[in-house]
């Protein structure tokens, strides 16, 4: 098995406002209107209701719709935009949006096919950046941000969310070098525990 190329940035259902709130994660970096974004969306899904799936296939017509997927007409970035996935998996109908690349050739087909890989495992688990993706998504706008003049200067621009020490301490750490410990006391008590993805 080669390792999916998806990254399931939120751990459960994602309500309207998360949703939306997770259409544009991103929405803070520096540099927003300067850069080459596409890297940073490409790839990234997240589960929705049914109700969530329904709103955006009645908000424009879709750009394409075929079988358990429609594309959103309008593009984030490039050839980047949203593909909803209404999926079988396991018995149950489960909904998914994702952002995928139609610059690339079968980009929403081998994304359905990653999500089902993904989401059929008999046994819950999730990867360190999985864990580090989800603390992303659900940390409000005002306890996460971007390294600045307080970092050195090769750390600038990288993500940081605020970690709590002893006596109420608190300060911003770069994500990417949270303990595994901070990472426990970040995530909601019922996905700490659960065991580590593993590639096969």
């Amino acid at each position: 098995m080669t390792l999916s190329p998806i990254r399931k940035v939120y751990q459960g259902i994602a309500d309207r406002r998360q949703m939306f709130r997770m259409f544009d994660r991103h929405a803070q970096r520096p540099n927003r209107f300067e850069d080459d974004a596409a890297p940073l969306y490409r790839g990234e899904c997240f589960e929705i209701s049914q109700t969530e799936h329904t709103y955006m296939f009645d908000v424009l017509p879709p750009l394409f719709m075929r079988g358990e997927m429609f594309a959103l007409r309008e593009f984030l970035t490039g050839q980047i935009t949203s593909v909803f996935y209404e999926l079988n998996i396991d018995g149950d109908v489960r909904y998914f949006h994702a952002y995928c690349d139609l610059a690339e050739t079968g980009s929403p087909d081998r994304m359905r096919d990653a999500i089902v890989e993904r989401e059929s495992r008999p046994v819950r688990a999730m990867s360190r950046e999985e864990r580090i993706e989800h603390i992303w998504s659900s940390t409000n706008d005002e306890y996460r941000g971007y390294a600045d003049w307080r970092f050195p200067r090769d750390l600038r621009g990288k993500r940081i969310v605020i970690v709590y020490g002893p006596a109420r301490s608190h300060d911003f750490k770069l994500l990417d070098h949270l303990t595994d410990d901070e990472i426990a006391a970040k995530l909601p008590v019922h996905l700490r525990y659960l065991p580590e993805r593993q590639a096969a």
